[in-house]
């Protein structure tokens, strides 16, 4: 709920998320849009900190802006190694990487470029 009780919608989640995101300097911020592709949100975020400690002070400080300002508690995992944090809003699912850790684990080519499974029989 924000400030005037109202609930956000996943659009204004994303843009608070964002707008957060932009603020402590995130680097290399991608949006993939989940609707109809997973059920695991609507939106997915993926950005990069420069270091372990600028990936935990993103996350930390999403995590309190969105506590703060529209009473939204989120699931953290990883924040402690600050390699890569993972916040689940709900809604939106946030990854926070250290460049290489993102390099490594390239989540945005699994979800912006989806392939299609190859048949290996020729249709008849």
């Amino acid at each position: 709920m924000t400030a005037t009780g109202s609930v956000l919608t996943s659009e204004q989640l994303l843009a608070h998320i964002l707008t957060s995101l932009d603020e402590d300097k995130a680097e290399d911020v991608v949006q993939v849009d989940l609707r109809g592709i997973s059920e695991m949100g609507d939106y997915m975020v993926i950005c990069s900190g420069r270091s372990s400690r600028q990936v935990m002070a993103i996350s930390q400080n999403l995590v309190d802006h969105l506590k703060q300002d529209h009473n939204r508690a989120s699931k953290v995992e990883g924040k402690e190694a600050g390699d890569w944090v993972l916040i689940d809003t709900g809604d939106v699912i946030v990854h926070v990487f250290r460049p290489e850790v993102r390099e490594f684990y390239q989540l945005e080519k699994m979800w912006l470029n989806p392939t299609a499974p190859q048949s290996t029989t020729t249709p008849v």
